[in-house]
């Protein structure tokens, strides 16, 4: 099978691209940070001077209209007592419009501290998209061309044209889910997709999925437990491109000697519960929390190897929620990952 001699040499370019752009990021966000903590640094110092100041002048006007008071005066102990009461008072009143002022000030500067790292956060989750989509829009386009060329300009035998050609309807399949997990989530998240939906064989969807994933991963094993005849309610193309990428993920993590399990069972009659699972090498407790997010992706994606843009798991968990399922996942033994759904029961 012909390979592609280029494919290394395009993440090595794009890598060398990426790294000013980081570099400066990193250094962009140091400023913000430090003019962020400048900035609040400097209103807190303002809200305390001008606290003194207030208790410097609240003492000034005590003693002022101390001395104006006449010893001889019989209600003279009593002024003293009033004019002492009046600057504690007037001390209770600027200590509490100064915390009052503290608290704003600091719920504030929470917020935009929060807002600051999320919007770095979100910047660099869809940096990271745009160099995974540049690289995975690239490569199947490269890998089909490449293989075309070979077709046309050399003298091969059967054998090895078919190869090619299959490698090349791999490599389509594959940009084809991705454009799908693209296009699909841009209707999601924009509310211009309705749900088309109907009455559906679960069980024929998944048996198909593994059908064809079979084809494509002809060197991979695929384990197939399924109960016949489970019905849901949804859309079935959604629905392919849930269980295509739940597939796919496991293809991607797990080595490649070992099984991929799909399971799809009859839960306690009102639940058809599928399960993907993988003898990868699972996922961190600190990262469970964050892999349905949008572009999530572990790691830094200048030096990662694996395939991906951060859209399938989350694709996987809208999806799940328009069919008004649940989608959760659990570690799998001894070691791997479960990734479960549960749809609503049809009862036919």
């Amino acid at each position: 099978m012909a390979k592609l001699p280029c494919k290394f040499n395009f993440r090595v370019r794009l890598r060398g691209k990426i790294k000013p752009l980081l570099h400066m990021k990193k250094h962009k966000f140091y400023f913000i940070s430090f003019t962020y903590w400048f900035l609040l640094l400097y209103i807190v110092s303002a809200l305390v001077w001008w606290f003194i100041s207030l208790e410097a002048q609240n003492k000034q006007m005590f003693f002022y209209r101390y001395e104006q008071l006449r010893t001889d005066d019989y209600q003279y102990q009593d002024k003293v007592l009033a004019l002492q009461d009046a600057r504690h008072r007037k001390s209770l009143q600027y200590v509490g419009e100064g915390l009052t002022f503290l608290f704003l000030i600091m719920v504030g500067a929470a917020y935009v501290y929060r807002t600051i790292r999320q919007g770095f956060k979100q910047a660099d989750q869809q940096q990271n998209f745009m160099m995974a989509i540049t690289h995975e829009l690239k490569t199947p386009i490269a890998v089909s061309r490449l293989n075309l060329e070979t077709l046309l300009k050399r003298d091969l035998s059967l054998e090895q044209q078919r190869k090619l050609l299959e490698n090349t309807l791999s490599e389509t399949k594959r940009l084809n889910t991705l454009t799908s997990n693209i296009l699909t989530t841009a209707q999601l998240e924009s509310g211009q997709h309705a749900l088309s939906a109907k009455e559906l064989n679960l069980s024929n969807i998944l048996q198909d999925q593994i059908s064809q994933f079979k084809l494509r991963y002809p060197q991979r094993e695929f384990s197939l437990n399924l109960t016949p005849e489970l019905w849901i309610k949804g859309e079935q193309l959604l629905l392919e491109l849930l269980i295509s990428n739940l597939l796919e993920n496991a293809v991607k993590y797990a080595p490649g000697l070992t099984p991929i399990t799909a399971t799809l069972e009859n839960l306690k009659g009102k639940y058809a519960a599928l399960h993907i699972a993988d003898q990868g090498p699972g996922i961190p407790t600190t990262e469970k929390a964050r892999i349905f997010d949008k572009f999530y992706r572990a790691g830094n994606e200048s030096t990662r190897t694996t395939k991906g843009t951060g859209l399938g798991l989350y694709l996987c968990k809208r999806i799940t929620k328009e069919h008004g399922g649940l989608i959760q996942l659990a570690d799998n033994q001894p070691n791997g990952a479960i990734f479960t759904i549960q749809f609503p029961l049809l009862k036919h």
